[in-house]
């Protein structure tokens, strides 16, 4: 029975570990993906086809875009708010600052490796308790 346990310790360390590892990569590439998005104070204002989001960028130019059905109901009833605009890009706003796809992906990764290094510790607590 001891072996048994210590056989899925082991898989769980390296298969937790290697996940991580993985995870952890792609998030980092998910998030070179996603850009860079600074904070901005936004004036929301109707427009033909629904409402938008209207801006100052750092280059002095004004920005513009249309609210998604989320973000808009997420902003009801606001005249201004403050968001987050993709530099370069004149025409993307969101309310927050990273995207959900690379939040999950770090979570994931530090999930599977938490999970790693758990089950190497106890693989470890084992081999002394047992020594």
């Amino acid at each position: 029975m001891d072996h048994v346990l210590d056989a899925v310790l082991e898989i769980f360390a390296w298969v937790g570990i290697g996940a991580g590892v993985v995870f952890g990569i792609l998030a980092l590439v998910v998030r070179a993906v996603d850009g860079s998005w600074a904070p901005v104070h936004v004036v929301i204002e109707d427009a033909d086809g629904g409402r938008v989001a209207r801006w100052f960028a750092d280059d002095g130019r004004v920005g513009e875009a249309r609210l998604s059905p989320h973000d808009d109901q997420a902003l009801a009833g606001k005249d201004a708010a403050d968001v987050y605009a993709r530099r370069g890009s004149n025409d993307r706003v969101r309310l927050e600052r990273t995207s959900r796809r690379v939040r999950f992906t770090a979570s994931l990764a530090a999930s599977l490796a938490a999970l790693g290094i758990l089950a190497l510790a106890g693989s470890w607590v084992l081999l002394f308790a047992r020594g």
